[in-house]
C-alpha cells in the first residue's frame, strides 16, 4: 500500500530487528516482574483478553540511567552528540539508543536527489544546537523555532561544533516525511581538532577506516543519511595525504549500507594541509571533491568565483553547493532578506545552493513575527527553488507544525498549554499567495494557524477573494507524482469563518500515462485534466474504520467531506482546494477557511488487517515523593509493532489506588488521560502523579498504547496495547 523503495525498506527493517533483539535482551535484566492475568468482568476490555501485569515495591533508590541518553533531572530521553575520537570509536548500539532512531524512512520524491539538476541544502546552525529539539518526546516551550518549507529543499544538515553531531531524531522524522535527506556533521577545529586528525589520519589505513566505519554505523543505526565532513584545522602532510582515501572509503561504505547516502566536504583545508578557505572549487581543493559526493563552498565568493567553478566542476555542477551565510557575515553576496540575490547568481551558473543558518529569521528578528518573517524569507527565494513532488500513498496531513498552544484530537481539545515535538510535524503544503490574471484582483493566500486545529496543534488558514467575473478560485497545496491505484478515497476537513455559502472542494490534476480513464470517461493524451471527485455517500463495510467519521456531525464548526475516485492508468500531479461563489451571487466574495485535514488513500490499503500492539512491558522505574499523599512515577514502556505501518503511537494511562488485596477495583474515569506521542516502539513516562499507598494497599496504573495507522483512521480502544503496573509500599 505504501510505496517506498524496497532497498530502503529492507535495510530499515533489518536494523529495527537488530534493535528489537538488543531491547529484548535488556528487558529481561531490569524492571518489575510481569505476570499474565485476565481482565475481570465489568472492566473496559473484553473479559477474555489478556494483559501483562507488573508488580513493583516502591523504592526511592532506583538504578541510575545513562546520562548520555536521558535528562539528568527528569530522565526524559534526549538526543546526544559525541565529543571526542575516543567516544566515537567506543560507540556501539545500546538499548537506550532506541529513542533516537528515526521512525520515518526517507520517502521518495520527484525529482530525486540523484538527478543532475541544481539542489538546495539547508544547514541548520542555531545557538550551538541541541536546544529544545533535543527532547525526543517533546517539551513544553513557548515560541520554538519551526521549519516547514520542506518542499523547496533537498538536504538538511544538522550542524553544531561538537565532534560528531548526530541529528536529533525529530528533525530526521520531519525531513524524511517530506522526502528530504538528513546529514550529521563530523567537525574538527583548532589545535585540539588538529591532534584528533593526526590520531586517525596520519597513521595507516586501519585508523581512518575505523573512524569511517563508525560514522557509517551511526548513520545506519539512527536512520539518517550521511555526513558533512568539516576539517577546520591544519593537517600534516601525512594526514592530508590520507584524507582523500578516508573520504573515498567513507563514501563507498556509506553507499553500501545507507541507500541514497551522501558524504559532503566543506571548503576548508587545501591539498597542502593548510587551513585556507578558497570560497570556490579549484585545484587546491579539488582532490577532496573528487573523493566524495559533493563540495560545500565557503561564503565569501563573488560571481567570478562561480564563473571559474563552471570549468572546474564539469558535469558535476549540481554537486557543488555554493555556501550562502544568511546572517550576511563577512564580504558576502546577499544574505538576510537579500538572500535571493545570492540564489539568483548561483542558479544562473547551474550550481546547487547551501543556505547556512536560515534560522536568522528566528534568532535576530521579533519572535512574535516569526511566521510572517519565515514566510517572507522563503517567498523571496521561491522562484529559485524548484518544488518537489510527493510520490507515494497514503498521503495524510493535518497541517500540524509539531507545536502548538494546545493539543487537539479530531476536534476534541485534549490539553491546553504550549508544546513542541518536531517528530509530530505533518506533511506541510506549499505556502504562498496565488493571484488570478487580469484586473479582477482574485487571490488566495495560505498561512500557518496556531489559533485553531482539527488534529494536533495547528491548521492551514486560507484567505482570499473571488472577483465578480469568475466563478471560483483555486490554490495548489501539494505537488504530486503518484501513479494512481484503481480506486482512491479522499477526505477533507475544513471550517469556514462567519456565515457564508462559499463552496469548498478538493481538485486533483492528472497527467497522462498513455491513457488515463476517470470513472467511465476516457481522458486520452491530455497532459493535464482537473477532476472534482464525487462524494463517498455509503462507505463500504471494510472501510468502516477509515470512513467512520464521514457524514457525522463534527464539533467546533468543522465539516468533513469524503470522496471516492476511480482512475486507471493515471498519474496524480497536483492537489488543489477550490473556493466557489454562492449560487446567484454577482459580487466580489471574500472568504476565510481553515483546513484541518486532507487524506488521499489507496482503497486497497484499507482492506489489509490491522496489526496488534503486542508485548507491552514496563522497565526502569523511578519513584519520587511528591506530597504526603502523592508519588511521581517514571518508567519506560516497550512494545512490539510493525513500524512501517504506523504514523505514531498515542500513549495513555488510567491510575487509581487504595484497594486492599481483596478490595474492589477502583473506578476509572470515562476516558484515559493522554501522556504523549511516541515515534518508536518505546516511550518514557516521566513524573506521572499517582496516589501514594499505605501498608496493605495496592496502587494501580494502566498504560495504553494506541497505534495511529498511516492511513489516518482511529483504532478502537479495545484494540490498543496495554499493561498494568501494580505497586505497593515497602514492608
Amino acid at each position: 500500500a505504501v510505496m517506498r523503495a524496497g532497498t530502503v525498506t529492507r535495510a530499515y527493517r533489518d536494523k529495527k530487528e537488530k534493535l528489537a533483539t538488543a531491547e529484548a535482551g535488556t528487558r529481561e535484566e531490569s524492571g518489575p516482574r510481569p505476570r499474565r492475568r485476565r481482565r475481570r468482568p465489568g472492566k473496559r476490555i473484553e473479559e477474555d483478553e489478556e494483559e501483562a501485569v507488573f508488580r513493583e515495591v516502591v523504592s526511592f533508590t532506583p538504578a541510575p540511567l545513562p546520562v548520555r541518553y536521558y535528562d539528568k533531572d527528569t530522565t526524559t530521553p534526549t538526543s546526544f552528540y559525541l565529543s571526542s575520537l575516543e567516544e566515537l570509536l567506543a560507540w556501539t548500539p545500546h538499548m537506550d539508543d532506541g529513542f533516537n532512531v528515526a521512525l520515518e524512512p526517507l520517502e521518495r520524491r520527484q525529482p530525486p536527489l540523484s538527478s543532475q539538476r541544481p539542489r538546495t541544502l539547508l544547514c541548520h546552525d542555531m545557538m550551538g544546537g541541541y536546544l529544545d529539539d533535543r527532547f525526543i518526546q517533546g517539551t513544553a516551550v513557548q515560541n520554538p523555532y519551526s521549519f516547514y518549507h520542506w518542499q523547496y529543499i533537498d538536504i538538511f544538515v544538522y550542524f553544531s561544533h561538537h565532534t560528531v553531531t548526530i541529528p536529533p531524531v525529530g528533525w530526521t522524522n520531519a525531513a524524511h516525511r517530506h522526502g528530504v535527506c538528513v546529514l550529521g556533521t563530523f567537525i574538527t577545529e583548532w589545535s585540539e581538532g588538529g591532534r584528533l586528525c593526526e590520531a586517525f589520519l596520519a597513521g595507516d589505513e586501519g585508523s581512518y577506516q575505523a573512524v569511517a566505519d563508525r560514522l557509517v554505523q551511526i548513520a545506519q543505526f539512527f536512520r539518517f543519511d550521511g555526513w558533512l565532513i568539516n576539517i577546520e584545522n591544519s593537517l600534516s602532510l601525512a594526514a592530508v595525504g590520507n584524507t582523500p582515501p578516508f573520504l573515498r572509503y567513507l563514501t563507498t561504505q556509506l553507499h553500501q549500507q545507507v541507500p541514497g547516502g551522501l558524504v559532503l566536504w566543506y571548503d576548508s583545508v587545501v591539498r597542502s594541509g593548510q587551513l585556507k578557505w578558497q570560497d570556490e572549487l579549484n585545484e587546491q581543493n579539488r582532490v577532496f571533491f573528487d573523493s566524495c559526493d559533493g563540495f560545500f563552498t565557503n561564503y565569501n565568493w563573488r560571481e567570478e568565483h562561480l564563473e571559474r567553478m563552471v570549468r572546474q566542476a564539469g558535469e558535476r555542477l549540481a554537486d557543488v553547493y555554493v555556501g550562502v551565510d544568511v546572517f550576511a557575515r563577512g564580504k558576502v553576496v546577499g544574505g538576510q532578506f537579500d538572500t535571493n540575490k545570492s540564489l539568483e547568481l548561483i542558479r544562473k551558473h547551474g550550481f546547487s545552493a547551501a543556505l547556512f543558518a536560515p534560522g536568522w529569521v528566528y534568532e535576530c528578528l521579533e519572535k512574535r513575527d516569526f511566521f510572517q518573517n519565515q514566510d517572507k524569507f522563503w517567498s523571496l527565494l521561491e522562484r529559485h527553488l524548484p518544488t518537489h513532488s510527493i510520490c507515494s500513498l497514503p498521503f495524510v496531513t493535518s497541517f500540524c507544525l509539531g507545536m502548538g498552544t494546545r493539543r487537539v484530537c479530531y476536534g476534541q481539545e485534549e490539553a491546553v498549554g504550549p508544546w513542541y515535538h518536531p517528530s509530530a510535524q505533518d506533511i506541510q503544503p506549499l505556502f504562498g499567495e496565488h493571484r488570478l490574471g487580469g484586473d479582477g484582483g482574485g487571490w488566495v493566500k495560505t498561512y500557518c494557524c496556531l489559533v485553531d486545529a482539527w488534529h494536533g496543534g495547528s491548521s492551514l488558514l486560507l484567505r482570499g477573494t473571488i472577483p465578480p467575473e469568475v466563478g471560483n478560485v483555486a490554490v495548489r497545496l501539494f505537488s504530486l507524482q503518484v501513479p494512481v491505484p484503481p480506486k482512491i478515497f479522499l477526505s477533507m476537513v475544513y471550517k469556514l469563518e462567519g456565515p457564508t455559502d462559499i463552496g469548498v472542494a478538493l481538485q486533483l490534476t492528472t497527467g497522462d500515462i498513455s491513457s488515463c480513464h476517470v470513472g467511465g470517461i476516457s481522458v486520452l493524451n491530455e497532459m493535464s485534466s482537473r477532476h472534482s471527485p464525487r462524494p463517498l455517500r455509503v462507505p463500504p463495510t471494510k472501510l468502516a474504520r477509515w470512513a467512520g467519521r464521514c457524514g457525522q456531525p463534527l464539533s467546533g464548526g468543522w465539516v468533513q467531506r469524503c470522496y471516492e475516485l476511480s482512475l486507471r492508468g493515471c498519474l496524480l500531479l497536483d492537489l488543489f482546494v477550490s473556493f466557489s461563489r454562492p449560487p446567484g451571487s454577482q459580487e466580489q466574495e471574500s472568504f476565510v477557511c481553515r483546513l484541518g485535514e486532507i487524506q488521499v488513500v489507496d482503497a486497497n490499503s484499507l482492506l489489509s488487517p490491522l496489526p496488534q500492539v503486542q508485548a507491552v512491558t514496563v522497565t526502569h522505574t523511578r519513584w519520587q515523593q511528591a506530597a504526603p499523599v502523592q508519588l511521581q512515577l517514571s518508567c519506560t514502556l516497550h512494545w512490539s509493532y510493525p513500524l512501517l505501518q504506523v504514523r505514531c503511537f498515542r500513549i495513555h494511562h488510567w491510575s487509581g489506588a487504595g484497594r486492599g488485596s481483596h478490595g474492589r477495583e477502583p473506578l476509572w474515569p470515562e476516558k484515559p488521560t493522554l501522556l504523549g506521542l511516541a515515534f518508536a516502539n518505546q516511550y518514557r513516562v516521566v513524573d506521572l502523579p499517582v496516589d501514594a499507598v499505605g501498608p496493605g494497599q495496592e496502587g494501580r496504573v494502566e498504560f495504553l498504547v494506541e497505534p495511529v495507522p498511516r492511513e489516518g483512521f482511529l483504532v478502537p480502544q479495545a484494540e490498543w496495547g496495554r499493561t498494568v503496573l501494580l505497586y505497593s509500599a515497602p514492608a
